[in-house]
């Protein structure tokens, strides 16, 4: 008779012991430690977003009741409707974006390589906004932008509202109630937004290779084009969609610094949910939205080219 081969083991070199392969219990214990986060994912992400496509489907009025009919030409009348506010909440983001990142860029560049032992208070008044309401934030811009106000005074005294009421950013000498106040708005709310993620970016940047760069007569125009923004891009990526995203969706800086005519989709939607009551033109539009969002930013993170994010 033959003797019983014993179970295989893997044996390690050296004449160690064999290596025993986990247990069925630890190799669960991370998918144990998963799942609260994946049980809130279910609950308050993708339940909500399942409801509300269903809702986006659904003909009925809210003294009927709303059935589900399987309507999609909503999404169709809903586009057809509003693709104005569409344009006008995509552009008001990408131009709050853009001067996020040339207010930002600077800012960040002067907390990682020249605050020094500022640079603790810097980022703190960084963050300080955020310790107020944004509803209390936006509305302090009423009372800069008001019309008998010091900001507006200036820009009048420096002839800055004729050429912006030129390019259609401001009505006559007034700067509330117009894109311009908007804008200004979605730029100071989501300028943190912008800070911080360049900040960390350019923090990981080794000093050494500046003065490299240096060593090698390159000019410091030549060092930041060629070396720093370079390295930084991450954060500039990262940045600049945590500022677009949450803008392209406001509906407050519209609805306190704008007028009819500044209205975004955002506006559009908060009406339909609690004014005309019309929920499945209101979860349609949330559902273009977002289509349209995540199509852009799936778009901008491949031709980027910042593998950090891909």
């Amino acid at each position: 008779m033959t003797a019983t081969a014993a179970p295989p083991e893997e044996r390690a070199e050296d004449g160690a012991p064999p290596l025993r392969k986990p247990s069925t219990r630890k190799r669960l214990i991370p998918y144990w430690l998963l799942l609260p986060g994946i049980l809130w994912l279910v609950v308050f992400f993708a339940a909500p977003l399942v409801y509300q496509a269903s809702t986006s489907l659904q003909t009925g009025s809210l003294e009927e009741g709303f059935k589900l009919t399987w309507h999609f030409v909503t999404y169709w009348d809903a586009l057809a409707e509003y693709w104005p506010q569409f344009l006008r909440s995509v552009g008001y983001a990408a131009v709050a974006t853009v001067l996020c990142l040339l207010l930002g860029y600077p800012l960040a560049y002067l907390i990682a390589f020249k605050a020094g032992r500022w640079r603790n208070v810097v980022m703190i008044l960084v963050i300080a906004p955020f310790f107020t309401s944004f509803l209390i934030r936006t509305l302090a811009w009423k009372t800069i932008l008001a019309d008998g106000g010091p900001v507006v005074g200036a820009l009048n005294a420096l002839h800055i509202l004729d050429v912006t009421n030129a390019l259609g950013l401001t009505d006559g000498h007034r700067v509330l109630a117009t894109p311009l106040a908007v804008v200004c708005g979605l730029t100071y709310n989501f300028l943190p937004f912008m800070v911080l993620p360049l900040y960390t970016s350019l923090e990981r940047i080794d000093p050494r290779l500046h003065e490299a760069a240096g060593d090698l007569y390159a000019r410091p125009a030549t060092t930041f084009r060629r070396v720093t923004f370079p390295l930084s891009m991450p954060g500039v990526v990262a940045g600049t969609l945590l500022t677009f995203i949450p803008a392209a969706g406001d509906y407050i800086n519209a609805e306190l610094l704008g007028s009819t005519d500044q209205k975004m989709i955002g506006n559009v939607i908060q009406s339909q949910f609690l004014r005309v009551l019309d929920y499945p033109t209101a979860a349609a539009l949330s559902f273009i939205l977002m289509a349209a969002i995540l199509a852009m930013v799936t778009l901008y993170i491949r031709k980027s080219g910042t593998e950090d994010l891909v």
